[in-house]
């Protein structure tokens, strides 16, 4: 049987208690790591109906910009695609600025512009410095872009072909692969089981006048949250949101998602592919972003699989059987419900075992939870991490848009750490019963020969 070599032969003679001192004595270095970050979060909604979220961060002479729509691949209805090829086709430019001009103007005014689209949300980013002159010309650039987007025919057709090429390398991945399947079998008929990147049916059958009509009714302020964050006051910010928000259609907040109903069965299915490799896919719906079960799902996922080397699924997995290199899990709430989902790699020889294993530690975990070890490790991991995630002003305006856009409440950042250390044992197992059942998964292994 193939095997992976372990971290190191010492290790693998451990016990399971030394290994569990190991991983608090590194827990005491997080613990001394520094207080969260305090950032002064102020909430306001322009004239236009677009929810904003500002903090001052002036210790950099820059502004960033982030703003989130409604309009991710949920809303493609049966036209898979279109929101991507929406939120690509937006940097083409308008009628009198073409893709070239865009990027030379963003690039003169020291300014950086993107868009992405997931399956929640679609979002445009601007990040310029504040030096007035230079901030103006982005922002008059980025205003009339919102405004007017020209999404031109041959435009249109370049970014066609390229998610269609890209659509060609994800079935050479055997993960994409099994990514794609995994979320198909999860969501059946719910919005979430559209792909982000489209269909190669539907991918070039979407015409200009379909990509129009999606901008005007998703990207508008009423459908918008708006983040802001840098070197600027609250009367700058406010000037600045009213720009933006004037600038886009009006229209309104797009309908709530429809729950997604839980699995009644599991769901096994193993696809053959030419890889030494198999990858796992394991999960299910599972979280909601505003769900109060979020803090304690959060600890038990650290203890399962979140938490790298010092997680249960890293120590039975690849240290103790050596069965892959790499093995996490994760939990992903959205809109609706978010996948909770188990990922790893093993040799297409070990794929049954690996699959035991797996699915044995899912079941003591919702069955006994975690002991008292594993949930002090785990907090103070998540805690001690939580600082790195306001170390820029980008990973400020990333956590002020989630807040926005999932209607986190304004003290989300502040207490964030206090909500993580006041979980307990009784909770984690409560809301592991409440949101995950080992007997009704979706697994899709792809590798070997099926």
């Amino acid at each position: 049987m193939k095997t992976y070599p372990p971290l190191a032969a010492p290790v693998r003679a451990r016990s399971r208690s030394l290994l569990r001192a190991a991983a608090l004595a590194l827990v005491a270095a997080f613990l001394a790591a520094p207080p969260v970050q305090a950032v002064e979060i102020e909430e306001w909604e322009t004239e236009s109906g677009t929810r904003v979220l500002y903090a001052p961060a002036p210790t950099l002479p820059m502004v960033d910009i982030r703003l989130t729509f409604d309009a991710g691949a949920a809303r493609d209805g049966e036209r898979s695609g279109l929101a991507r090829l929406t939120s690509d086709a937006l940097s083409l430019g308008t009628g009198a600025m073409d893709a070239d001009t865009l990027a030379e103007r963003f690039e003169a005014a020291g300014a950086s512009f993107s868009t992405s689209s997931a399956r929640d949300m679609g979002i445009v980013t601007l990040r310029t410095l504040t030096e007035r002159d230079w901030m103006d010309e982005a922002m008059e650039v980025f205003t009339e872009l919102l405004a007017a987007p020209a999404f031109p025919e041959e435009g249109l057709a370049r970014e066609r072909r390229q998610m269609l090429q890209a659509l060609q390398r994800e079935r050479q991945e055997p993960g994409s692969v099994a990514s794609r399947r995994f979320y198909q079998l999860m969501y059946a008929d719910h919005p979430y089981a559209n792909p982000p990147n489209g269909r190669e049916e539907t991918i070039p059958t979407l015409g200009r006048e379909e990509v129009m009509a999606f901008y005007e009714e998703f990207y508008t302020a009423g459908n918008a949250v708006l983040a802001l964050t840098g070197a600027i006051s609250r009367s700058e910010a406010e000037t600045l949101a009213e720009r933006i928000s004037s600038a886009l259609p009006a229209g309104e907040r797009a309908p709530a998602l429809p729950r997604v109903p839980p699995l009644e069965a599991p769901v096994t299915e193993r696809i053959p592919f030419p890889s030494e490799q198999a990858h796992i896919f394991m999960g299910a719906p599972a979280l909601r972003r505003d769900d109060p079960d979020y803090y304690p799902l959060t600890v038990a996922n650290h203890a399962l699989g979140g938490g790298g080397f010092i997680s249960r699924l890293f120590r039975e997995v690849r240290t103790q059987r050596g069965l892959a290199y790499s093995v996490f899990s994760s939990v992903r709430p959205m809109a609706a419900e978010g996948p909770f989902l188990v990922n790893m790699q093993t040799g297409t020889d070990q794929i049954d075992e690996a699959l035991e294993v797996l699915h044995n530690e899912l079941e003591r975990l919702h069955r006994d939870g975690v002991d008292v070890e594993e949930l002090e490790a785990s907090r103070a991991n998540i805690t001690g991490g939580f600082p790195l995630r306001l170390a820029s002003n980008r990973g400020i305006v990333q956590n002020l848009a989630t807040m926005a856009f999932y209607d986190l409440p304004l003290d989300y950042l502040s207490t964030y750490n206090d909500r993580i250390e006041e979980v307990s044992a009784d909770e984690v197992q409560a809301a592991l019963r409440r949101h995950i059942d080992p007997d009704t998964l979706v697994t899709v292994v792809v590798g070997g020969e099926g």
